[in-house]
């Protein structure tokens, strides 16, 4: 369960996180890439989106860095890779969200 609403007031407009534990259930470090895959081509041009992807490759990192370090590297790699997009990409009142809410 990803409990950032209870951490820091954050609901959720996605079902990422429960996409990504089902892929890491379910196929391992391959279904998190193709869920990536997946999730970054569909939705990198949705700022709101894209904002929660690259909250939830976050919480995935810290999720697994004591416990599973392919994983936890493999979350590093594809959260710097949304976050990057982001910072490059949105502009304006779109890179606002995106700082405020991942801040």
């Amino acid at each position: 369960m990803w409990n950032v609403e209870s951490l820091c007031g954050y609901t959720p407009k996605t079902t990422f996180w429960d996409d990504f534990s089902i892929a890491e259930r379910m196929e391992g470090v391959a279904g998190v890439k193709g869920t990536f895959n997946r999730a970054f081509k569909q939705w990198k041009d949705e700022y709101v989106y894209l904002t929660e992807l690259v909250m939830v490759l976050n919480h995935k990192i810290w999720q697994h860095y004591e416990k599973n370090e392919e994983l936890a590297m493999l979350y590093e790699r594809l959260w710097q890779q949304a976050d990057a997009y982001a910072c490059e990409h949105l502009s304006g009142d779109e890179l606002q969200y995106f700082y405020s809410t991942t801040d």
